[in-house]
């Protein structure tokens, strides 16, 4: 029987290779004596109903620290914090702020004799740490948890452990994940305008892998065609290599409504979507955040197309 404990996890380093080999790739990652990592097993939600204090953030999470009995760790302290995407009821974006601690007591062994537990994190655990008592949040603010693996000899992995390197493209490792407050959306046509500073397309770093949206369990990849490979799905024509725009229909009825971004390779890729009246759901970058600008005349943007954030992308207009 696995326990389940009131606690929220951060997407990391998921390996499929030996012992030895991961050791190794740990202390290079880390630029540690021996390195100790966090492997993301599954994720079984990574959206929270904000009208539900049940609603809770799920998964199943690994510890491995270096040591040949993984008892190098003392404990994991996991944090929450919000950023307000949402202005319309003024910036309530928070501090990062204590939510759990646990030890190795709280894990099982797992399956290849590594600690290993089900998590669970209740919605209603989140506000109340945060000192929400009502209005300060709203479908489309962003939940971002912080995960801090603490050794017996002080060293503490964390977000800022990570080389750049790390962040996007095969390792995907943050120490960091994002969870979205949601809502069910709005129907309707949603545009995605697509960008690349570098000129040559996207590259994700898995041509596997797009912009991933999600309804209702059903998942659609969504990218701009790079001329240095093909996508195993089909991705959008661009006549410039910098520009390239989409649609996604989203139908009457559909309950949940998720986009996750994988990563970008070499930090030149940027997003805007916009819903189906004309509002700006997700821009990672200001320059162009109503969707006009130069977008489309063959200028560079860099400083407004910005860079995609990782993970969970804050977007939620509700149906009415």
């Amino acid at each position: 029987m696995k326990n389940i404990f009131n606690l929220l996890f951060a997407s990391l380093l998921i390996f499929s290779v030996s012992c030895s080999d991961s050791e190794l790739t740990i202390d290079e990652i880390l630029d540690a004596e021996q390195g100790a990592v966090i492997r993301t097993i599954s994720v079984d939600n990574n959206v929270v109903n904000s009208s539900d204090e049940t609603s809770s953030w799920l998964a199943t999470i690994e510890v491995q620290d270096g040591s040949d009995d993984n008892s190098a760790w003392s404990h994991i302290d996991a944090y929450v914090e919000m950023k307000d995407y949402t202005p319309e009821n003024g910036d309530n974006t928070t501090d990062s702020v204590l939510l759990y601690t646990w030890t190795p007591a709280d894990f099982e062994n797992g399956p290849v004799g590594l600690p290993r537990a089900d998590v669970a994190a209740p919605w209603g655990d989140i506000k109340n740490v945060l000192g929400f008592t009502g209005g300060e949040f709203s479908p489309g603010d962003l939940l971002t948890i912080k995960l801090y693996l603490n050794l017996n000899d002080g060293r503490v992995f964390g977000p800022d452990s990570a080389a750049g390197i790390i962040t996007g493209g095969y390792f995907s490792a943050q120490f960091q994940y994002n969870a979205l407050l949601t809502c069910s959306p709005a129907p309707g046509t949603y545009t995605i305008k697509m960008y690349d500073n570098y000129g040559d397309g996207w590259q994700t770093g898995n041509y596997a892998l797009g912009l991933d949206i999600v309804a209702d369990g059903v998942s659609t990849q969504v990218a701009m065609c790079s001329q240095w490979g093909t996508y195993d799905f089909e991705c959008t024509p661009t006549t410039d290599g910098y520009f390239a725009e989409t649609t996604y229909e989203v139908a009457p009825g559909t309950e949940v409504l998720t986009w996750t971004w994988p990563g970008d390779q070499y930090g030149e890729i940027g997003l805007i979507i916009i819903g189906p009246g004309g509002e700006i759901a997700y821009s990672s970058g200001t320059y162009l955040a109503d969707g006009s600008g130069p977008y489309g005349d063959g200028l560079l943007a860099d400083d407004g197309y910005g860079f995609v954030d990782v993970g969970l992308l804050p977007v939620a207009i509700c149906a009415e």
